[in-house]
């Protein structure tokens, strides 16, 4: 059972929480601080993955370059409602935790495809070259997007025929809703693109579109009032079944240590602070290399980091909190990955 449960984590969670953080994301904040989002989301990530890579696999005994790339890809998605849940919602100012907020969606997106890669190539299923792996990016990041769209246009116009035909029933017009993520991703996974990012379109597209401000107004009210129990209910799933796994995964890990010569307890536990305070590290560094880049090279249109003070970077640092999309990808890993 939990086996099965395991297998499709990617499947049952990761789908429905993505559409949820496209659907609350407000477009006019996404598309005014384009430039910033896409510099965290896409280039940061590729430096994580890379930079955090390399040192798990230095400073992690007996983990291979790629399975250690396939952990770095996974802690690099960021959740700006698991800081605002933390600190409290209005303490961070708002210009940055609009950027967070968009980040959050995108490296969401960008993560869980890098780890999806390298899975592929660790498991062998994939053999990865530079410009392969840019090419086949574009391809499932691009057709993703698509199916996310045309996905979302063929649910709208199936909530008008059954408006026009079965009356404004909100009860199936909700249950259709629910599925869109659904079938956003398996569609576009059956098809060979990236169904995390066709769900992402398809959240962002379905409150743009003017498919809801169409749908009845019971239908909205009762939609709105739903998603957010479902997506409350699927983020404390995923802790919840992280806290079931924690005593075998700790008592695994403590039975491998006395086992292996070479490594200690204690190394475990500094391991993690390691790995955490360099992911910390590498954003600071990102941020105020961006900040420096906008003042010198983009003074007629600077990007928001141009702005920013040293405290401001540090907050972004460290709002680099990591939530329910890390753990469900960290439960996705395949048991079987080659070379663990």
């Amino acid at each position: 059972m939990w086996s099965l449960i395991l297998n499709s984590f990617l499947v049952l969670f990761i789908p429905p929480l993505l559409f949820a953080d496209g659907w609350k994301t407000p477009t006019r904040e996404f598309l005014e601080h384009g430039r910033e989002i896409f510099g965290l989301a896409l280039a940061l990530v590729v430096v994580t993955v890379v930079g955090i890579g390399f040192l798990i696999y230095w400073v992690v005994p007996g983990i291979p370059l790629i399975p250690a790339f396939a952990l770095a890809a996974v802690l690099s998605p960021t959740d700006a409602v698991a800081l605002s849940g933390i600190v409290g919602e209005g303490r961070i100012p708002k210009k940055i935790m609009g950027i967070l907020q968009g980040e959050a969606l995108m490296n969401d997106a960008s993560g869980l495809v890098s780890l999806k890669f390298a899975v592929a190539v660790a498991m062998g299923t994939m053999i990865f070259t530079v410009g392969g792996a840019t090419v086949e990016f574009m391809k499932v990041a691009i057709g993703g997007i698509l199916a996310g769209f045309v996905v979302s246009w063929l649910y709208g116009r199936s909530l008008r025929f059954l408006s026009r035909w079965g009356g404004d029933e909100p009860a199936t017009q909700i249950v259709l809703l629910f599925l869109l993520p659904f079938a956003s991703y398996l569609i576009a996974e059956h098809i060979g693109v990236s169904g995390i990012l066709a769900a992402v379109a398809a959240g962002m597209t379905i409150t743009r579109s003017g498919v809801m401000r169409r749908a009845p107004l019971a239908m909205r009210l009762r939609a709105n009032s739903t998603w957010a129990m479902l997506e409350f209910v699927f983020n404390g799933m995923v802790f919840l079944l992280l806290g079931l796994q924690l005593p075998g995964i700790l008592e695994t890990s403590l039975m491998a240590a006395e086992i292996d010569p070479n490594v200690e307890i204690w190394m475990l536990f500094t391991d993690i602070i390691l790995i955490y305070a360099a992911l910390m590290l590498v954003r600071f560094g990102w941020l105020w290399t961006m900040k420096k880049f906008s003042n010198r090279f983009l003074k007629k249109k600077p990007m928001e980091f141009g702005s920013w003070t040293t405290r401001e970077i540090l907050i972004a640092s460290f709002a680099g909190v990591r939530g329910a999309i890390t753990l469900a990808g960290v439960l996705s890993i395949p048991a079987s990955l080659a070379g663990w």
